[in-house]
């Protein structure tokens, strides 16, 4: 046997072992998928229902979350900058309080939640609501953008849905995943670390921002029906992302490469929809 058959034996046998590997991980993967498939929210008047790859537990990551949000508290009250204005925390409060009110439509759980709602000074232009309902605003979305009620409404909205949606607890759910796949073709296929290090990068660069941009539509869906809900007007939500573009003007990557949908996007997606919630908001008049 010449050097060449040597090669093509030993390409056909790797060939071979890659297949009945590749198929294992894949029937792993399917059942793991099958059995950490549900859905954490009702999908409401606007429709936000889809089975989600949830593999962490919920209660681990709601303690993780308020232990990170303590310390973020501790670190802002350190700076003197931890709710400083206390007519902004009252109106971000008053206005979280309405919202959460709401959550039933989509969780009976969530308004039991341990909500809490904190401010921070900053010029920094942002919100987040950690998993169990752990509210932060920056002031700086709030003055920059000279945000009435019914915007800020949306933003917080916005930020409660990503909570209840538990986008957090299925994103990890998937990186999960993914890094099984890379760890397994690595193995199967002798890589080195940089070309791990490659595929980590275009996971993270195509794939994980793919996920986070249905997030994002999520969020912007459940927002709007939890802002029509609570009495503020849905159609904020357009006035706000025009504030949200003019801010942002010449600072952002294509919508290809970014974690959040173009604006002009989110805008159109709005407009869709208020048609279904502005009943909603008509209703609490």
């Amino acid at each position: 046997m010449n050097e060449d058959q040597v090669n093509d034996r030993t390409r056909a046998a790797r060939a071979s072992f890659f297949g009945a590997l590749l198929a294992g991980v894949l029937a792993c993967l399917t059942v793991t998928a099958l059995t950490g498939c549900a859905t954490t929210t009702a999908g409401g008047t606007v429709g936000a229902d889809r089975s989600q790859l949830l593999l962490i537990s919920s209660e681990e990551l709601n303690q993780l979350a308020a232990q990170s949000y303590d310390k973020l508290k501790s670190e802002a009250s350190n700076k003197g900058v931890l709710n400083p204005d206390a007519a902004m925390l009252q109106r971000v409060r008053t206005i979280s309080g309405r919202l959460e009110a709401q959550t039933n439509v989509f969780r009976k759980d969530a308004p039991g939640w341990q909500w809490e709602v904190n401010t921070i000074k900053s010029d920094e232009l942002n919100a987040f609501c950690l998993p169990g309902g752990k509210i932060m605003v920056y002031s700086g979305i709030i003055t920059k953008l000279d945000l009435t009620d019914a915007e800020l409404a949306n933003v917080l909205g916005h930020e409660i849905a990503h909570a209840l949606r538990e986008h957090v607890r299925e994103q990890m759910s998937q990186a999960l995943v993914a890094q099984g796949v890379i760890g397994a073709g690595a193995a199967i296929f002798g890589l080195g670390g940089t070309s791990t290090k490659a595929a980590n990068v275009g996971y993270q660069v195509l794939l994980a921002t793919r996920f986070s941009r249905t997030d994002e539509s999520e969020a912007d869906q459940i927002g709007l029906e939890l802002a029509a809900r609570a009495g503020y007007d849905p159609r904020a939500g357009i006035t706000l992302w025009q504030k949200m573009t003019n801010a942002n003007q010449g600072a952002k990557p294509p919508e290809f490469l970014s974690s959040h949908p173009a604006d002009a996007t989110r805008i159109q997606r709005i407009q869709n929809l208020l048609p279904k919630v502005i009943p909603l908001y008509d209703a609490t008049r």
